[in-house]
């Protein structure tokens, strides 16, 4: 396979915004790089990444220094914490080496509500605000955090296991504890806060052509390779799989879906509105037998589809309908996991938004598409181990070997650049994407890769 992109080629384009791209003390910008990373944050409770935030620049490197010179005294407790405080910080110098102006932390655990910011004032304060590897530390001003539907209690038995447990997949959206999965926008612009649109309680059953879904199939397999019934007692094949009073008040997000509009001075003393619209689909995987990942994944990406369509079905968390004003500047991202090409999704849903008339497709599929050595690099040395036959390898943004992270600009905004960050083997960083022990899971920084697209103001 021919690499897309050579490696000198990105650092120089990375070098050159980084200098011009309007260091944190300028005030206006004449471009703007905007992201998302699947940061692979999540803990067993919030409070967890609480503390792991809370820890000084100090504390952290105490941590490190026993870790690395008297392992042999460290409790399993510290030793876990240390693996994580390593973690955070490679999270944190990917940032830093990309330098976005605005991005989503996907899989950041919050209070479930959205409105404690110990955790995110942590991460900018301790981390980013503090060089890792001789990178220049990146601040934030702006924070958004969202509220979500993970771990939100159902009240519903949604599983059909016979119990309403009001966790897993008996929450609104799949999650241990509210606020699991959860994320959040950073951003160096003003955030127009009077304008923020979220659809945290926007109903499933209230998109045009969505109805309760049917169990597909009952034959399954058993670990011998064996069919077997798979339904819940007393179901079958073409039968509802929730009750009426659960699809009543399912939510379409598994987590939220939020139109965040930033602010951006221009140097001719104007400004440009970019509506920064972000979610985090449910993964087309774990199905049940009425498909409902793969459904609900479907059906959170339609969503976008319709909005920047300025569709009118939709309504707020403010009770406000309509989707965005014809002709707004926007840019979509977020994990959206799914893969126009590949894997379990619904490949159409995911093609018809990159490929929007909306969107300026040069920055989703055209010479501007994000792209990366590493993920060939990790497909051919047979560290990444799935979906190896991926037509579009440069593009891939996940170890599963699935493009499912993206950053999609409207038509109205100009691209001069993209990519992903994920150096292959010879590349410098690439410590932030592979460990020898750990190889490339989350444990070394995420399982995923951090996607950017540069957008030219000046056209």
């Amino acid at each position: 396979m021919t690499m897309k992109k050579t490696f000198i080629a990105a650092a120089i384009a990375l070098a050159a915004l980084s200098g011009c791209n309007n260091s944190d003390s300028v005030s206006t910008y004449t471009e703007a790089r905007f992201a998302t990373f699947n940061l692979s944050f999540d803990r067993a409770t919030y409070e967890d990444l609480v503390t792991e935030m809370s820890f000084t620049h100090e504390e952290q490197s105490a941590f490190i220094e026993r870790y690395n010179n008297d392992y042999a005294s460290l409790t399993e407790k510290e030793i876990e914490t240390t693996e994580k405080v390593l973690q955070i910080r490679n999270v944190a110098e990917t940032i830093q080496r990309v330098r976005p102006n605005a991005f989503v932390l996907a899989e950041f655990n919050n209070d479930g509500k959205g409105e404690d910011m110990r955790a995110l004032n942590g991460f900018q304060d301790n981390y980013l605000a503090h060089s890792q590897h001789a990178q220049k530390p990146i601040d934030f001003a702006h924070k958004k955090n969202i509220a979500t539907n993970t771990g939100l209690p159902s009240n519903y038995d949604l599983n059909l296991n016979g119990s309403a447990s009001g966790t897993g997949d008996d929450a609104w959206g799949f999650g241990f504890y509210h606020g699991q999965y959860a994320f959040a926008v950073f951003s160096q612009f003003e955030i127009d806060e009077a304008n923020v649109r979220t659809f945290q309680n926007f109903k499933w059953k209230d998109m045009p052509g969505e109805g309760n879904l049917k169990i597909v199939t009952c034959e399954g397999e058993d670990k011998n390779g064996d069919i077997i019934d798979i339904c819940p007692d007393g179901k079958k094949a073409g039968d509802n799989w929730y009750s009426d009073k659960a699809w009543a008040e399912y939510p379409l997000s598994s987590k939220n879906h939020a139109d965040i509009p930033v602010i951006i001075p221009t140097p001719n003393g104007g400004s440009e509105v970019i509506h920064f619209l972000v979610s985090h689909p449910a993964p087309p995987i774990f199905d049940n037998p009425a498909k409902h990942n793969t459904e609900r994944n479907r059906a959170e990406l339609k969503f976008w589809n319709d909005y920047i369509d300025s569709k009118n079905y939709m309504y707020d968390d403010n009770g406000v309908y309509g989707g965005l004003a014809a002709g707004s500047n926007f840019v979509v991202a977020g994990d959206l996991n799914a893969d126009h090409q590949m894997g379990d999704g619904d490949r159409e849903t995911i093609a018809n938004l990159i490929t929007h008339s909306m969107v300026n497709v040069e920055g989703t599929l055209g010479s501007y598409a994000p792209s990366s050595n590493g993920g060939e690099y990790c497909l051919n040395e047979g560290i990444c181990t799935r979906n190896a036959d991926t037509p579009h390898v440069e593009n891939i943004t996940s170890t599963s070997g699935l493009r499912l992270d993206y950053v999609i600009p409207s038509a109205t905004l100009s691209v001069k650049g993209s990519g992903v960050f994920w150096p292959a083997g010879s590349e410098d960083g690439y410590y932030l994407v592979y460990d020898d022990e750990l190889g490339n899971s989350k444990g070394v920084s995420s399982d995923h890769r951090m996607v950017w697209v540069d957008l030219d103001l000046t056209k």
